[in-house]
């Protein structure tokens, strides 16, 4: 019988606690705090995350029903829904940001090695939001129409592996294409957006620092046609060009030459009209690496119907973007896990096991793998051998 750490705190061993001491100390997380640290809030919500609870309520009587077990979970502080509703609103919601973003560097150090297009060896990147309604009443600062609340999630999803790379979580109000100003660029790497990110004067600047864009066009764009390359017509692609823009503001904002490519989409039957900066990568690449934008399409999604940020535990700002910073730092969790694991199964099929396991004491690997595996005792571990 294995009778190791709890499923949850071998998750949690992934959780890098010096750096997270160390956000802690900077945003002054502990002060005043006697009893429910910032560490027993981030392993409580945490929890709400892997077992799908949906209410303060949820979490108090789920923790309290396995008292016994909390010790060794490592939450020490008393669990109760006034102590959680309180650290939500007044710990920093930037511990968790900068925790989520030291994960995000492990995470994509990890996932170096993934290839998703066989042409393409730079860096590439999708950018969108995806909004997440919330009640007016209830979260006034959120406000986004007449009667309506909002936050969006702003998301720069690095296509080798499908993991964020950058988040920014703001009200509805802010228009995607304000991200721009916010966003840091990284020369030499791609960034696939759809037409609402469409702005010239910003799209010029990436190309001043050397960053590639993959967008799609207008139907107002106005431009003239200065050479027409050839193409295979097999591929989808109908005409391959290089354009100037022509509009009255347009042609201010962006001076220099761009390259236009009509694509039919066989699949869908719709004719896509892109723009970039490329004049290198082969015409079906370019329309190829637009077709995996959809991917954070697809994570937004993911994160939706498998983590709790559409009803949240607390109504102000902090309380919603703590929930949501550390939502992500779970979904990143699971990624490190995953691949320093050498797991084969997905994100979704790892937190459903794990949901229903984690006060057993069963290794992980042998959960999701369903073999005979024999755990090797930490030599860090002070416990002391009753019979040799």
């Amino acid at each position: 019988m294995y009778t190791g750490k709890l499923v949850f705190s071998q998750m949690m061993d992934f959780l890098p606690l010096p750096v997270f001491r160390s956000c802690v100390a900077k945003y002054r997380g502990h002060h005043k705090v006697r009893k429910f640290s910032c560490l027993d809030q981030y392993y409580c919500m945490a929890f709400a995350q892997i077992t799908y609870r949906e209410s303060l309520r949820d979490i108090e009587v789920c923790l309290r029903s396995q008292s016994n077990k909390l010790y060794h979970m490592g939450i020490r502080g008393r669990v109760s829904r006034s102590t959680m509703a309180d650290a939500n609103e007044q710990r920093d919601w930037r511990i968790y940001a900068e925790l989520a973003h030291s994960l995000i560097a492990t995470a994509r150090k990890l996932y170096l090695a993934e290839t998703f297009l066989a042409d393409l060896d730079e860096t590439a990147y999708a950018l969108d939001s995806s909004t997440i309604d919330l009640c007016l009443s209830m979260f006034p600062w959120a406000s986004f129409r007449k009667t309506k609340a909002a936050v969006k999630l702003h998301t720069l999803l690095d296509l080798r592996g499908n993991l964020p790379a950058f988040i920014h979580i703001s009200d509805g109000k802010l228009h995607d294409v304000n991200v721009f100003d916010i966003l840091p660029l990284e020369p030499g790497a791609f960034y696939v957006m759809d037409r609402a990110y469409l702005d010239f004067t910003r799209l010029y600047h990436m190309t001043r620092v050397g960053s590639f864009f993959v967008t799609r066009s207008k139907s107002n764009t106005k431009f003239d046609r200065r050479y027409s390359h050839p193409v295979d017509s097999a591929t989808g692609v109908i005409c391959d060009q290089t354009i100037v823009l022509t509009g009255v503001r347009s042609r201010h904002d962006y001076p220099e030459k761009l390259r236009r490519i009509k694509f039919h989409d066989t699949d869908t039957g719709n004719t896509l009209n892109f723009l970039t900066n490329n004049f290198v990568l082969p015409a079906p690449t370019i329309a190829d690496l637009y077709r995996c934008r959809w991917q954070v399409e697809l994570f937004f999604k993911w994160i939706k119907q498998n983590l709790r940020i559409k009803r949240f535990y607390g109504t102000s700002e902090n309380a919603v973007k703590s929930q949501i910073w550390i939502a992500t730092s779970i979904y990143l969790i699971a990624a490190i896990m995953k691949k320093q694991l050498h797991l084969q199964d997905s994100l979704y099929t790892l937190l459903q096991v794990l949901s229903v396991n984690v006060f057993e004491r069963t290794p992980i690997y042998q959960l999701l793998t369903e073999r005979d595996y024999k755990a090797t005792q930490d030599p860090s571990c002070k416990q002391l051998n009753l019979f040799n």
